[in-house]
Parts: C-alpha cells; sequence; structure tokens
C-alpha cells in the first residue's frame, strides 16, 4: 500500500528534523534511570504532560496541585484518566483507532459535555482513522494530531484528544513505547507557535503543513531532554 504521507518528508528540512528527534528519543531511552526506574519516569511523564494539554484549553493548574489529588474540576479528572489509559489503549490503536477515539472522548468528557454526545465525533474521521498505520511514526502521529485540531470533531474536549492521539501514535509505533517523551509539556511551554503551527497546518498548504510538521519534530527533540531531566530527578 502507498504511503499517503511519503512525499511530506520530502517538504523542506523536514526529513532531517525528523531523523534529529528520533535520535533524540533514541538518546533519552539509554539514560540509566530507564532500566531502573523506567516506570516511575512514565508517571511522571503521564502525569505532566496531562497538565501541559490542560493548560493548552485554558485550564491551568499547579502541577504539585493537581499531584495532591485536590483537584476535582471535570476537565482536569478527564485529562488524568486519558492519561491513565493511554497504556492499555495504545495496544488497539492501530488496530480500532474509531474505537479508541471513541473511549477517549467519554474518558476525557465525562462531567464535561452532555452524556448523550460521549463517544460521538461531530464531523466524519475517515481521514484520520486511514493515517494511524501509514509510514513514518513521526510525520503519522504530527499528521493525526493536526488534523484532529482543525476537524474539532469532539467539542469541549478536542485538545485533549488530538495530543492524546499523538501520543497514542507515538507509543503504538514504537516511537516512544513506554511513553516517557513529554511532548505535550513542549507544546504548553511554546503555546503560540503550537496555536500558529497548527492553525497553519489547518490551511493545507506545503507551507502551512511543513510549519506544523517543524514544530512537532523539534517539540519531540526538545522533549526527548525533558526526559533527561525526570529521568535524573526521579
Amino acid at each position: 500500500m502507498m504511503d499517503p504521507l511519503a512525499a511530506l518528508l520530502n517538504l523542506t528540512d523536514i526529513a532531517d528534523a525528523a531523523t534529529g528527534a528520533r535520535a533524540a528519543v533514541d538518546g533519552a531511552y539509554k539514560h540509566p534511570a530507564m532500566r531502573r526506574k523506567g516506570g516511575l519516569v512514565a508517571a511522571e511523564v503521564s502525569l505532566r504532560s496531562a497538565v501541559a494539554s490542560l493548560s493548552l484549553e485554558g485550564t491551568e493548574y499547579e502541577l504539585a496541585e493537581v499531584r495532591s489529588g485536590t483537584v476535582l474540576d471535570p476537565l482536569v479528572q478527564g485529562a488524568l484518566r486519558v492519561a491513565e489509559a493511554i497504556p492499555s489503549l495504545s495496544e488497539r490503536w492501530q488496530s480500532a483507532p474509531r474505537q479508541v477515539l471513541a473511549k477517549l472522548h467519554v474518558l476525557a468528557g465525562t462531567g464535561v459535555i452532555p452524556t448523550a454526545d460521549l463517544g460521538r465525533p461531530v464531523v466524519p474521521l475517515d481521514q484520520v482513522v486511514s493515517y494511524v498505520t501509514q509510514g513514518d511514526p513521526l510525520i503519522r502521529a504530527a499528521v493525526i494530531h493536526g488534523e484532529l485540531l482543525a476537524l474539532q470533531a469532539f467539542p469541549g474536549v478536542n485538545g485533549i484528544i488530538a495530543r492524546a492521539a499523538a501520543r497514542l501514535t507515538y507509543v503504538a509505533s514504537g516511537l516512544d513505547p513506554r511513553g516517557v517523551i513529554p511532548v505535550e509539556v513542549v507544546h504548553a511551554s511554546r503555546a503560540p507557535e503550537y496555536v500558529g503551527a497548527s492553525n497553519a497546518f489547518a490551511t493545507g498548504t506545503p507551507d502551512g503543513i511543513r510549519s506544523w510538521l517543524k514544530h512537532v519534530t523539534t517539540a519531540v527533540a526538545l522533549a526527548a531532554q525533558e526526559t533527561h531531566q525526570i529521568a535524573s530527578a526521579v
């Protein structure tokens, strides 16, 4: 089957950026703590990523506050449920992406949106799910992420689901099998660029798509540096 995303690697600097990001992820996995405390690293990354994803939705809480378990905001609880479910959902992501997206909607949206709307995207997702098993994992994750942001298929929790779908792709594809690369943290730290690049992607122009891919590949590389810091601290 022809890879519909292969041509994106021909955009200026994208192939090199993707190669560099993958090398950075590989380097993070070589940190000594990954052998002894990989589970602790993954748990910390999961929490930080959830808090960062919330901040991109305009819901700001301190990491320590969320860690304490005292924040009862339904959107926070939904984001935490999504983060906790990533390992188990990644096992089904490539074989049943529609069902996984529906499950993410239920997890993220319970208490936030009407129960009758849970698990029901408001637009077709055929194009998005067609990318789940196609081509370079990093490019694939970026496109799925960007497409879901552009489609606004899950009002109220759409960004959380889009970023979770990207994380699922990193994990299920084997790029980041243990879920220890906190890409959402970097997206949040560069929020204006994240928003601008995702809006550029939504235009569908080569320059817009390139801008988004450049942002995502850079974010993955920088997130791998965050992994080193987290692994050194746990």
